[in-house]
C-alpha cells in the first residue's frame, strides 16, 4: 500500500507531505483547489509522460516521491528481486522533472528506465479517472474486464502464443504453396542438368590424363624418332656414350692399380654408366610402346571436346565441372526436401488449428460462465443505484472460424436496460451520463475485487449521481476499502463521510503566491468539512448536526 508521498514544485504545490493509512480515504476540497494535483503526481510517480509545463513557477524542477510498504505481497517483492531493485519490505519511487531536461526515474535510489517504472506502477496502483466509464464503450475494454473477472490469464496466454505459432505456420505454408510451381520447373531444370552431367561421367584427373594422352598421340612420330636416336647416341652407335665410357673404365682401371687414388674416380664413373644402361633401357620401353594410333587419338580428342562443350555450357572451367555437379545434386536435394517440409507445414497447421480450437472452446465457456456471475452481481448493485429496474448482461457472440484471433472467437458485448419492459442495449445507446457513471462504478466495483493491485485511485468517479445513491456509492468504496487502500477524491458529502481517514485540499496565498496545501482532518474539522460539502452559504447548527450523524452512520 502506499504509505506516504512527497511532492514538491509541482504546479501549485510547494511542497506537500502526506503520511496515508489502509482502508478509504476521502480527498475533498473546493473546486480548483488542488485536489487532482494528487492524483497527478501519483501518476508521474507510477511512470505517466512528464510535461515540464507542470514544473511550478520560477523553479527549476520538480520532484515527487512516493513510498510504498509490500508487506504481504510477495510477488512485488519478486518482481523487485528480479530487477536487482529489492530493498526489503519497503519501495520508493522518484520521479524528477527538469525544466531545461529530461525527466528522471528512481526506484529505491537506482535509476530506471519509464517503462521499468510504469511497469512496477502497474502492480503498485490502479487509478479509475472520472471519465473511466468512457472506455467501457469499447468492446475491447468490456473483454478485457470480463476476462479479468473470470480469472484465466493462463489461459489467455496459452491461447494467443498458438495464435501466434498457428499464424506464423500458415504464413510459411502459403508461401511455399505459392512457390511450387516454380520449384516444380526448377525441379526438372536440375535433374536434366545432373543427368547431364553425370552421363560424362568424368572421372578424377581424367581432364589431366586426356590432355597428356592427345600429346603423346599427336606426337607420336617425333617420340619414337628422337627416343631411337638419343639410344644411338647412348648405347646403340659404335661410338656412343657407353662405348667411349667401358673404354674410360679400362683406363682408370690401369691407372687404379699405379695409384689408389684414382679408384674413387673410375667408380663413380662405372655407376654412371650402370644409370646410363638403366636409362636406355627405360627409353627403349618407351619408344617401342609408342603407337601411331588416329583412331584413338580422335577418340580422346572428341572426350576433351565434350568436356569442355559442357564446361562453357555451364559457364565454368572444365576443372570445376565436379564441383559444379556436387552443388546442383545438393540444390536438388533441398528442393526434394520441401515436398517433405509442405507435408509437415500442412501437419503443424492441422495440429495447432486444432489446439486453437480446443482453447477457444475452453475460453468460450470460462467466459460464459463468468458472464453470468458478473451479470449478477452488477445487476444487483445497479438495482441499489438508483436504477432499481435496471439490468446489466452480457452478450458474446461465437465467431466463425476465419475471424480467429489471439483473443479468441467470442465478441464480448455489454448491454444494460435502464428501465423495465425495455430490451438490453449497447451502453452507447441507452445509457445516460449519469447512468453510465453508476454502472461505471458497479462494474468497476465487481471487477476490482479480482485483481492483485494493492492501491485503488477513484478520480471523482462519482460524477452524475447524489442523495442516496451517493451515501450507496460511498459504502460500496468503503467496502472495498476493507480489503484495500483506496484514495477517492470526491465532491460528494456521503462518500467522504464514509472514509476511514478524510484529507482536505485547500489553497492558500501567502506574498501573492498561491499554494496548494493538504491537511488531515478529524474531530470537529471534519464534521466541518461535511458540513461544507452539504451546502448553504452559512453552516448552521443542522447542517453540522447532520454532518456528524453522516459520519456516524458511516462507523456502524
Amino acid at each position: 500500500m502506499l504509505s506516504s508521498i512527497h511532492i514538491r514544485d509541482l504546479a501549485i504545490v510547494s511542497s506537500v507531505e502526506l503520511e496515508l493509512q489502509p482502508g478509504m480515504t476521502a480527498l475533498t476540497g473546493e473546486t480548483g483547489a488542488g485536489k487532482s494535483i494528487l492524483i497527478d503526481a501519483l501518476g508521474l510517480a507510477l511512470g505517466e509522460r512528464a510535461d515540464n509545463g507542470m514544473i511550478r513557477t520560477d523553479c527549476e524542477r520538480a520532484e515527487i516521491n512516493a513510498v510504498f510498504q509490500l508487506q504481504g505481497n510477495p510477488e512485488l517483492r519478486e518482481w523487485l528481486q528480479e530487477q536487482a531493485l529489492d530493498n526489503g519490505d519497503e519501495c520508493i519511487l522518484r520521479r524528477m522533472l527538469v525544466r531545461d531536461g529530461s525527466s528522471k526515474a528512481f526506484i529505491n535510489g537506482t535509476p530506471v528506465t519509464l517503462k521499468a517504472l510504469q511497469s512496477l506502477g502497474e502492480r503498485l496502483v490502479d487509478i479509475h479517472g472520472q471519465h473511466a466509464h468512457q472506455s467501457l464503450l469499447h468492446r475491447n475494454q468490456q473483454r478485457e474486464l470480463l476476462d479479468g473477472y473470470a480469472q484465466h490469464p493462463e489461459l489467455i496466454t496459452s491461447l494467443a502464443q498458438i495464435y501466434s505459432d498457428w499464424e506464423q505456420t500458415r504464413t510459411e505454408l502459403e508461401t511455399l504453396r505459392e512457390a511450387s510451381s516454380e520449384r516444380a520447373h526448377r525441379l526438372d531444370l536440375l535433374r536434366f542438368q545432373i543427368e547431364e552431367l553425370e552421363s560424362l561421367n568424368l572421372a578424377d584427373h581424367e581432364i589431366g590424363d586426356l590432355d597428356q594422352e592427345l600429346k603423346r598421340l599427336s606426337n607420336a612420330g617425333q617420340l619414337t624418332e628422337t627416343s631411337y636416336r638419343v639410344l644411338g647416341l647412348l648405347y646403340d652407335d659404335e661410338e656412343c656414350a657407353q662405348s667411349r665410357i667401358n673404354h674410360a673404365l679400362r683406363e682408370l682401371g690401369e691407372l687404379a692399380q699405379l695409384d689408389s687414388a684414382f679408384a674413387g674416380c673410375r667408380e663413380m664413373i662405372e655407376n654412371a654408366s650402370i644409370q646410363i644402361k638403366e636409362a636406355c633401357s627405360e627409353l627403349r620401353h618407351l619408344a617401342d610402346g609408342i603407337e601411331n594410333d588416329p583412331q584413338r587419338q580422335q577418340v580422346v580428342e572428341q572426350r576433351i571436346g565434350e568436356i569442355h562443350d559442357l564446361a562453357r555450357k555451364y559457364r565454368c572451367r572444365a576443372e570445376e565441372l565436379p564441383d559444379h555437379l556436387a552443388q546442383l545434386v545438393s540444390e536438388l536435394q533441398n528442393l526434394e526436401q520441401a515436398d517433405v517440409q509442405l507435408e509437415g507445414l500442412e501437419q503443424r497447421t492441422s495440429e495447432l488449428e486444432q489446439r486453437y480450437m480446443e482453447l477457444a472452446e475452453a475460453l468460450d465457456k470460462s467466459r460464459r460462465k463468468a458472464a453470468r456471475k458478473l451479470t449478477e452481481q452488477v445487476t444487483a448493485t445497479i438495482n441499489t443505484l438508483g436504477m432499481p429496474d435496471g439490468r446489466f448482461t452480457i452478450e458474446i457472440e461465437r465467431l466463425a472460424p476465419d475471424k480467429a484471433g489471439k483473443n479468441g472467437l467470442n465478441r464480448v458485448e455489454f448491454l444494460v436496460s435502464a428501465n423495465a419492459g425495455h430490451a438490453p442495449q449497447p451502453l452507447s445507446k441507452v445509457a445516460s451520463g449519469g447512468e453510465l457513471s453508476r454502472i461505471s462504478l458497479a462494474i468497476q466495483v465487481a471487477t476490482i475485487e479480482c485483481a492483485q493491485v494493492p492501491t485503488f485511485i477513484f478520480d471523482e468517479v462519482d460524477v452524475g449521481i447524489g442523495g442516496g445513491v451517493a451515501e450507496i456509492v460511498g459504502r460500496l468504496l468503503r467496502r472495498l476499502g476493507d480489503s484495500r487502500q483506496v484514495l477517492c477524491v470526491t465532491h460528494l458529502p456521503q462518500v467522504a463521510s464514509q472514509g476511514h481517514q478524510h484529507l482536505q485540499v485547500r489553497k492558500v496565498k501567502e506574498k501573492l503566491i498561491t499554494s496548494t496545501r493538504i491537511a488531515t482532518l478529524d474531530g470537529e474539522h471534519r464534521v466541518e468539512e461535511i458540513a461544507r460539502m452539504l451546502g448553504g452559504v452559512e453552516i448552521t447548527p443542522q447542517t453540522l448536526a447532520h454532518a456528524r450523524e453522516m459520519i456516524s452512520l458511516s462507523q456502524i
